[in-house]
């Protein structure tokens, strides 16, 4: 698999510096992946200064950069209804020049800060790609999109980015100093299940029945044919599937949304109970109708068996990140077919028995490629128009609840990354835009830290915060930017454990962590504390957040209080 520096962590043990009064405990047992990569996204800002915001996702210490590639924003003529006249869509040279100069910009920059590139082949279709049917008035540019035009599109973007496409030239070139790129990580489509990103959800004529599986089963086969005919397959790239959107309503109808597992049994041609569909029930969804189909399916969708694994948004909305409520309390649904971060259990389940069905025993890896907590302000909380359903978190507590969800995500051997989706809040809050729209960044709209940012930076989270006197409590973090900073240094990096008997201080060094292998940021040690206080992490690096004072080099994490009874 393709997936950059997920390597264990070797932790080195610093000497203790309150000695008398501070302990450590031996390492806690190895939990879960003990590795996981870090995932971000913030297109807009991306799109604005490619180099400027892959800078401050290197600050951040980032390992991949997800990036959406919409189709008609690099098709000639979107809005038309029939392509240019002698249109090679396979061919990236045939498409407008100016069309590829963000994207060539973004992997160029993206290699150059040691960052990878997740291309995410979103939809977005051009008219001339869309079937017939769309509803009038609706400009929905997902409705049926050709899988055979989006293949092409496909191939001419894996073509590009293949690391021996001179675009000069336009032409293949291996060697040429002039190449760009190569790309090593890609997603096909985004939110197969929801409404807006591919539709129509149900057949036209019985919209009970789910249409959006069918159609996504032909997207990925044209797409990964493409990527294979361009050199880049699941031995050398990461190649993702699904992008799931996490929750569902029970009627998706056109434009709504289907609960993830329903779409999943019907891509894989199930039903419920996880039997092989048959006859009628079969033809309708695009599944093979005998036993001798069945058999051929796996060879004939080779995507749904040999992906680098599946990907999911797994949102916890405003909940703690290990309750997602049943019934869902916005639609009164059962959550059974969920695959939030608090049920994704959900989803490793349902892909171990899709495989069994057609004799796999693999046991596809989860990817999380978007999360992230909204935050009041700058949203009205709660939301004027949720009748109270709808309650925001603060940012301080958006920011514990990040830290606990990595935490989870960690402990399942499962899931291979955290995202964390939106660097800055995209909207200057106001009542026309529902305060801020969807407002999960770091940062707020004008640049200013949310509690959010060092708790992204420097990930802390006791699953324990009261004990007795001597006991030994657990401590798990990240010192995310350290990854970068041993490749740029090639030293192993330290981050001090820090402990005050009050907020405002002083904080002194009780632990020094040593992370000896830069493919891991992470940590998990058991630390007895001098009584009842405050724990950080804090972490020196060179000045590359621009956030940071002059001359100040120290990094801190969010603060967590600790009871020590006695």
């Amino acid at each position: 698999m393709g997936c950059p520096r997920r390597r264990t962590a070797a932790l080195l043990l610093g000497s203790v510096v309150l000695a008398a009064a501070v302990t450590l405990i031996a390492a806690a047992e190895a939990l879960g992946s003990q590795s996981q990569a870090s995932v971000i996204e913030d297109d807009t800002h991306l799109q604005a200064d490619p180099a400027g915001t892959l800078a401050r996702m290197r600050a951040l210490g980032a390992e991949i950069v997800r990036v959406s590639v919409p189709w008609q924003t690099i098709a000639p003529a979107p809005n038309a209804a029939h392509a240019p006249r002698g249109f090679d869509a396979s061919d990236p040279g045939a498409y407008p020049a100016a069309n590829w100069k963000l994207w060539d910009a973004i992997v160029t920059d993206a290699r150059r800060d040691g960052i990878t590139v997740d291309l995410d082949l979103m939809g977005g279709a051009p008219r001339w790609a869309q079937g017939p049917g769309r509803p009038a008035g609706n400009g929905n540019p997902n409705w049926e999109p050709s899988p055979a035009a989006y293949g092409q599109f496909v191939q001419a973007v894996a073509t590009r980015y293949s690391g021996n496409y001179d675009p000069g030239a336009q032409a293949l070139a291996p060697g040429n100093p002039s190449d760009l790129p190569r790309v090593s990580f890609w997603a096909i489509w985004n939110e197969p299940n929801y409404g807006p990103s591919l539709a129509p959800q149900g057949v036209p004529g019985d919209l009970t029945v789910e249409n959006s599986p069918r159609m996504y089963r032909r997207l990925l086969d044209a797409a990964w044919s493409a990527l294979q005919a361009t050199g880049h397959g699941p031995a050398t790239d990461t190649i993702l599937i699904g992008e799931l959107a996490p929750r569902g309503a029970n009627r998706w109808g056109v434009f709504s949304g289907m609960k993830p597992l329903v779409f999943l049994r019907a891509l894989y041609c199930v039903d419920s109970s996880y039997r092989v569909l048959r006859g009628t029930a079969a033809r309708i969804r695009g599944c093979p109708t005998t036993a001798a189909g069945s058999r051929r399916f796996p060879a004939q969708h080779p995507a749904l068996f040999a992906a680098s694994g599946v990907s999911d948004h797994p949102y916890m909305r405003w909940y703690a990140p290990n309750d997602e409520l049943d019934p869902d309390p916005t639609n009164g649904s059962s959550t059974a077919d969920y695959t939030t971060l608090g049920v994704i259990g959900n989803l490793g389940r349902a892909l171990d028995r899709l495989q069994r069905v057609y004799g796999s025993h693999r046991r596809l890896p989860i990817f999380d490629t978007e999360f992230g907590y909204i935050t009041s302000p700058p949203k009205r909380s709660p939301d004027p128009g949720s009748h109270g359903k709808v309650v925001y978190l603060s940012p301080a507590t958006a920011a514990f609840y990040m830290n606990w969800a990595e935490y989870i995500s960690w402990r399942n051997p499962r899931v291979r990354s955290f995202a964390q989706y939106l660097i800055y809040d995209p909207l200057r809050p106001v009542a026309s835009n529902d305060w801020g729209g969807f407002a999960s960044g770091l940062l707020s709209w004008k640049g200013v830290p949310k509690a959010a940012y060092n708790a992204w930076r420097l990930p802390l989270y006791l699953p324990v915060t009261t004990a007795r006197a001597g006991q030994a409590l657990q401590v798990w973090g990240c010192v995310r930017p350290a990854q970068d900073e041993a490749h740029d240094t090639g030293t192993a990096q330290t981050a001090q454990i820090q402990f005050a008997k009050t907020p405002s201080g002083p904080f002194a060094t009780i632990q020094t962590v040593t992370l000896s292998d830069p493919g891991s940021c992470y940590f998990d040690v058991r630390v007895k504390f001098p009584g009842s206080g405050i724990v950080r992490i804090g972490f020196g690096y060179p000045a590359l957040d621009p956030l940071l004072p002059a001359g100040n080099d120290q990094v801190v994490s969010r603060s967590v209080q600790v009871t020590l009874r006695k």
